[in-house]
């Protein structure tokens, strides 16, 4: 007789599920690129709308006619650079080498960041360009501006952007210029790019096998529970393997999506924002982006926007017919 079998029941990727660290992420990996620049960005989720473009896909069915395709709004307001982060590489991987802060810090990240020791960092700078060898990588400490978002939030978040290119003084002198500035979106990105989307999805709790892994629900002869996996496993092995779909947490990951395209990068929220504001979140003030598709996490999330690491083509701008307002 032939041997019945079927798909295992839900996906073993993404172990171990547990509830991320904090409650935006942070950015392990960067793309090589040759000139200096800001690697990623962070906007607050602002909702969803829908908008008609122009297909220019080859090869598409629908090449060269208007589509209606999902929309993604995020309020964009300017990052202020607040500190430079020097790493030097060692035998154990990269390591902090020394950091350089800002003088003027904003009011609200003075109550977050209390123990920064106030050294002439113009001096320090110059200390460190004398050494600069032995700097392999070079990141910018950043903080937001959650009161120029339409967010109800005054405490800002801090996290780290790497400065991309090759040559490493070329490096250093742009993102010494960037030490105490703000940095717009349009700094980083430009509409048509393709790039990546990072943030945590909306956390649901604790669930059950059957919504966690979509395991079958059994016949109601069951003997002991329907909503179960059934066995757990042999009854020798003495454990249970960590393969055997189990209850526990379900969202608040981290979760990355690749290959988003950046359709629209506006300066007036006005534009995009109908009467009253939009439904949980409120009224766009200022700089907003538009990425095609969905995004994880629910609305006010922060979501981190990171340059393309396996797109085959970097820029693929078209052209926004309408974008619904509603």
């Amino acid at each position: 007789m032939v041997k019945e079998g079927r798909p295992r029941r839900g996906s073993l990727a993404f172990y171990p599920r547990k509830r991320a660290r904090r409650i935006y992420p942070w950015l392990a990996r960067y793309p090589e690129v040759e000139k200096p620049k800001l690697l990623a960005f962070a906007g607050y989720k602002a909702g969803m709308t829908h908008a008609v473009i122009i297909d220019n896909v080859k090869g598409s069915p629908t090449f060269g006619k208007e589509i209606v395709v999902p929309v993604t709004i995020l309020d964009v307001p300017p990052l202020k650079v607040i500190a430079l982060r020097f790493y030097k590489k060692t035998s154990k991987g990269l390591q902090v080498y020394t950091e350089v802060w800002a003088k003027n810090l904003p009011k609200d990240l003075k109550r977050k960041i209390k123990t920064i020791k106030e050294i002439d960092h113009s001096k320090k700078l110059e200390e460190i360009e004398k050494e600069i060898e032995k700097i392999e990588k070079i990141r910018v400490l950043v903080a937001t501006q959650p009161r120029k978002a339409g967010i109800r939030k005054k405490k800002p978040e801090v996290f780290e952007i790497e400065v991309g290119g090759k040559d490493i003084k070329e490096v250093f002198e742009y993102a010494k210029n960037l030490l105490g500035k703000e940095v717009s979106i349009k700094d980083v990105f430009r509409e048509g790019e393709i790039v990546d989307v990072i943030g945590i999805t909306k956390g649901k709790g604790t669930e059950g096998p059957v919504r966690r892994f979509g395991v079958t629900i059994q016949t109601r002869k069951a003997t002991q529970k329907r909503r179960h996996v059934g066995s757990l496993g042999a009854e020798g092995l003495g454990r249970v393997l960590w393969t055997v779909p189990q209850a526990g947490q379900m969202g608040y990951q981290r979760r990355t999506e690749l290959n988003k395209r950046i359709l629209v990068i506006g300066e007036d929220g006005s534009k995009i924002t109908p009467k009253g504001g939009l439904k949980r979140y409120g009224i766009i003030k200022g700089e907003y982006v538009l990425i095609e598709g969905s995004t994880p996490g629910p609305k006010k999330r922060l979501i981190f926007i990171r340059s393309a690491i396996r797109a085959k083509t970097r820029f693929m701008p078209t052209e926004v017919k309408e974008v619904y307002v509603k």
